[in-house]
């Protein structure tokens, strides 16, 4: 770099010009960096309207849902009560929302896609268990005569039917939006949203009746909120993480047959899961404090212990691909230490501070992500024709961006 000089800049060098011997042990080798990388190779970028025109449709039909669900619970608790506690309910949700970006931090999933799963969430899913829940009350009743309805209530029919309804939201996203579901944070990140999103619609209905039953803001009120705004805004994140936890282990290798048994597997932990903290307080003698601190506690600590670890696992295969990358000439070493390490990253989008180019920055490190991931894809041998293409595509973005940066830099 001319302008700062190479110890200002830890990444972004020029790329050599023949690329070294000795690629990736990947079944597919990654295209070879011609002599010009800066300039674009290819001008047809991969077809890609499908998903997302389906993700628009779809994100109309689930806003129409939510607000019929909107209507619904307006009617139920007025409109005093239902602003009031739509408020309240944003308390929760918004500690979801933060933990949820945090886990999505390093390779953030397409707003699109978000904003879908957060709608399903809120919208059909408390649409179907509102719906279907009655029904399968009366059949749960029929079929366990001998159980109390305030057993099978809360215990059997709410855990099957809400993450049935939740879990559905996810599997649509595995294969509308195939190509951003790359495995297990992946999952957790949809699956969150989703059941974020259900238990702020659900958070509205619960605060509004305890408003309702005590005539106002008084100590009902306040011990939901605690209860459930404060000490267990994670609850339904965590039951609907199972699914999408299984469900990202199983696109990674592909199959429709091994995505559906995935999704079953992930609805059974998440039913029980759900079951085990609505029955929860039955086990510790009716002290919910007692369930709280010495179950779900660790419980949630456990969680969150696994999703450090996925995505530092996530960071090594963005170190191991791109470095397949830099064998074929498409990255330097310096640039893979940048872009596959949060210390690296924090370093570049400070040194692109410098000149007003963070934006830029971010793009570069946001495509060049995703070109791992794709080539991760590529390597596992999942649908190898659309994603070499996406590849192509990614290079071109990444060699036109780095040209850009490098021109703002005054390289």
């Amino acid at each position: 770099m001319t302008s700062h000089g190479p110890e200002d800049h830890p990444a972004l060098d020029r790329v050599p010009v023949t690329p070294p011997g000795g690629l990736q042990p990947a079944g597919v080798k990654p295209p070879v960096a011609g002599p010009v990388p800066v300039q674009p190779l290819w001008s047809a970028p991969p077809k890609t309207s499908r998903g997302t025109a389906a993700t628009v449709l779809l994100i109309a039909g689930a806003s129409v849902a939510l607000l019929l669900v909107a209507w619904f619970l307006w009617w139920q608790l007025g409109t005093v009560a239902f602003v009031l506690c739509g408020f309240l309910a944003l308390v929760p949700l918004g500690i979801c929302l933060l933990g949820l970006r945090w886990v999505d931090r390093w390779e953030p999933e397409p707003r699109s896609a978000l904003v879908f799963a957060f709608l399903w969430g809120a919208g059909v899913s408390v649409g179907i268990a509102l719906l279907a829940g009655p029904y399968v009350g009366r059949l749960l009743y029929a079929v366990l005569p001998g159980f109390a309805p305030e057993f099978i209530g809360p215990v059997l029919e709410a855990p099957i039917v809400e993450e049935i309804a939740k879990g559905l939201g996810v599997l649509i996203l595995v294969f509308v939006r195939r190509s951003h579901f790359d495995g297990p944070v992946d999952g957790v990140v949809y699956a969150g949203t989703v059941a974020a999103g259900f238990a702020f619609t659900e958070n509205i209905l619960y605060f509004g009746s305890a408003l309702i039953t005590s005539g106002g803001f008084g100590a009902q009120l306040g011990f939901v909120f605690v209860l459930r705004g404060l000490f267990s805004p994670f609850a339904h994140v965590l039951f609907t993480s199972a699914v999408g936890l299984a469900l990202g282990f199983a696109v990674r290798r592909g199959g429709t047959a091994r995505i559906m048994g995935a999704f079953l597997l992930g609805l059974l932990a998440a039913i029980v899961g759900h079951m085990f903290w609505n029955g929860g307080t039955a086990l510790a003698a009716g002290d919910f404090f007692a369930f709280y601190f010495l179950l779900q506690v660790p419980l949630f600590a456990l969680a969150v212990t696994g999703v450090l670890l996925l995505r530092r696992a996530e960071q090594r295969l963005t170190r191991q691909r791109l470095g397949e990358y830099a064998a074929a000439g498409w990255f330097t070493p310096q640039e893979v230490l940048m872009l596959s390490t949060r210390a690296g990253r924090h370093q570049a989008m400070a040194w692109a501070g410098r000149f007003g180019a963070r934006s830029i920055m971010k793009r570069f490190i946001a495509e060049a992500t995703r070109l791992a991931l794709t080539r991760q894809q590529i390597a596992a041998g999942r649908d190898v024709a659309a994603n070499q293409a996406t590849e192509r595509t990614l290079l071109r973005d990444v060699t036109r961006t780095r040209s850009v940066m490098l021109a703002r830099s005054g390289a």
